[in-house]
């Protein structure tokens, strides 16, 4: 029972299409012939069933799926497509009316359990996109601003002040700001620190002032400085 309301039988498709049933199951054969050469799933389009004619014969046809339909309906132009698409899509329409009238009535109980399983399920899709979003979003221009004032504040005081001579020599004051951004970068795998995510703005604000330059170029700023051990 299960099959035929869900499915078209060949002989119903035969007076759709206004063909004998035999040269219906002539064009599925070949159909079906290239849907196996593709490794498709045939059940998914047609399945093979036998009927009794009224002699008793017991004789061959097949069992259309709704693809199945679209997809016999490609085969045909003009009207005759047209009147066959609209003749299954009715077909089908009934199909689903008639499953829908056999179903069990609905208790309030369930259906009130059934709008709260949905509500949950859509709220539960929306925080999703909104984690999403939080994450995804980058740093804005006031965020930005502030990690570039911190990471100036950080490297000038790794320098020794404005005074000092590391942070008047120009290839050792642009090699620590690198230094800062480059390290800042790695932390978030981030090509820009424009890009670090706006969830993570307080991390980043936390980690700059921690920042310590790499054993080279400490070197460079104490011997600018005149300091003579790195220790």
């Amino acid at each position: 029972m299960e099959k035929i309301e869900r499915t078209i039988n060949s002989r119903e498709v035969a007076e759709m299409v206004g063909r004998e049933h035999k040269e219906v199951l002539r064009d599925v054969r070949k159909i079906k012939h290239h849907l196996t050469e593709s490794k498709i799933a045939l059940s998914e389009y047609f399945i093979d069933s036998t009927y009794k004619d009224l002699t008793g014969r017991e004789l061959p046809c097949i069992d259309f799926t709704k693809k199945g339909c679209e997809l016999y309906s490609t085969r045909m132009t003009g009207t005759k497509g047209t009147q066959f698409a609209v003749a299954y899509i009715e077909r089908f329409n009934q199909m689903e009316n008639q499953l829908k009238e056999a179903m069990p009535p609905i208790s309030n109980t369930e259906l009130l359990l059934e709008t709260a399983l949905k509500h949950e399920r859509n709220l539960a899709a929306v925080n999703e996109r909104l984690d999403k979003l939080e994450t995804e979003t980058i740093i804005n221009s006031s965020q930005r601003r502030k990690i570039q004032g911190l990471v100036r504040s950080t490297v000038i005081k790794i320098l020794g002040g404005k005074k000092s001579n590391a942070y008047k020599n120009k290839s050792i004051n642009r090699a620590a700001f690198n230094n800062c951004y480059n390290q800042l970068k790695a932390v978030f795998d981030v090509a820009s620190y424009m890009d670090i995510p706006k969830a993570r703005f307080i991390e980043a604000i936390d980690l700059i002032p921690k920042w310590k330059p790499d054993l080279e170029l400490q070197a460079r700023i104490n011997q600018a400085n005149g300091i003579s051990s790195l220790w």
